[in-house]
Parts: structure tokens; C-alpha cells; sequence
């Protein structure tokens, strides 16, 4: 308030915020669906002899790992992966597995380098993605019966370009998902 007694402005928009949170479906649930979503991303109309869609939804999962440490329990690579087993095509578990595994080897990233920046984390993405896309392709040349891993190559260049765009999303929904939207 000014002293003439008359509220501002910017009174206005405290007064607005001051017993606000963020709404605990919203909160928690948007990282997952956000996840879910982009597992879903395969079944667009493109048709391709060879992979070129990057993984978007293990690419959601890095991102929301890296930026928010705490916002997914470790156990989530499992449900998460096996969502993307439904929809991805690849050999049924590998989803769970390679998820569960990399939920791990982020924990441990966590515990070693406490205090990362863009660039660290851009690089463990690009490792991270690597092995997943290697061991997926491998995972499903066996089933095939012929392996040939680097059909992935251009798929593996645009996830790992693809990044940055993806974490940058990831930052708006987060701030989204943080909106005070539930009165208190």
C-alpha cells in the first residue's frame, strides 16, 4: 500500500499469490504424463526404413532427471519404461530395464557430481542415449536376426542436438507445473 492508502498495482498481484500452492495433481503428475506423452510420439504418420525419430521419451525422462533430481523416485524407470515398451515397438522389457538402469546411473551421477552444469549434463544425455540407442538397436537385431547398429547413427545425432530443445521444454512445463493454481 502507499501511503495515501490507496493499494497499488503490484499489491494487487501479492495479494493474488499469498496463499497459493501448486496443485498437487498438477505438481506431481505433470513430469509423468509429460513422459507418457512422448512415448506416444512414435505413432505419428511418418514412415521411415530406418530410425530416425530420436527417442523423445527417454529424452523427457533425462531431462526431467537432470533438472528436478528429487521429482521422480528412482523405481519410476520401471512404469515408465514399460509404458514405452507398449508404444516404442522395441523388444518387450528392454523399456523397463534400460529406464530402471538409467534412474540408477543418474543416482549415482547425482551422489559423485553434486554441482553440475548445462554442459555436464548435456554430455551424460549424450552418453546415456548412446548406450540405450546401441542396446536397443542391438536388443532388436537379435529378434531380427540381423544386428546392424549403425543404422542408428543419424537417429542418435538428432537425440543428442535434440537436447537442448527438450530440456528448454521441459524448464516451461516445470515452471507450469509450479503455477499457483490450489488456495490454501
Amino acid at each position: 500500500m502507499n501511503w495515501s492508502g490507496l493499494g497499488t498495482a503490484s499489491d494487487e498481484v501479492v495479494r493474488k499469490r499469498i496463499n497459493r500452492a501448486p496443485h498437487p495433481a498438477v505438481a506431481i503428475g505433470l513430469p509423468w504424463l509429460t513422459i507418457m506423452l512422448a512415448s506416444m510420439a512414435s505413432f505419428s504418420p511418418i514412415i521411415a526404413s530406418a530410425p530416425v525419430l530420436p527417442p523423445l521419451s527417454y529424452l523427457m525422462l533425462l531431462a526431467w532427471r537432470m533438472l528436478r533430481p528429487g521429482m521422480l523416485p528412482v523405481w519410476a524407470g520401471l512404469p515408465l519404461g514399460l509404458f514405452d515398451d507398449l508404444y516404442s515397438g522395441q523388444t518387450f522389457g528392454s523399456g523397463m530395464l534400460l529406464w530402471s538402469v538409467t534412474m540408477l546411473v543418474m543416482e549415482v551421477l547425482d551422489e559423485r557430481f553434486r554441482w553440475r552444469g548445462f554442459v555436464q549434463d548435456w554430455l551424460a544425455a549424450a552418453m546415456l542415449t548412446t548406450g540405450y540407442l546401441l542396446i536397443c538397436a542391438t536388443l532388436a537385431g537379435l529378434a531380427t536376426g540381423y544386428p546392424l547398429p549403425a543404422v542408428i547413427l543419424p537417429q542418435l545425432l538428432m537425440a543428442i542436438m535434440l537436447y537442448p530443445a527438450v530440456t528448454g521444454l521441459v524448464a516451461v512445463l516445470d515452471r507450469v507445473r509450479l503455477l499457483p493454481l490450489k488456495r490454501l
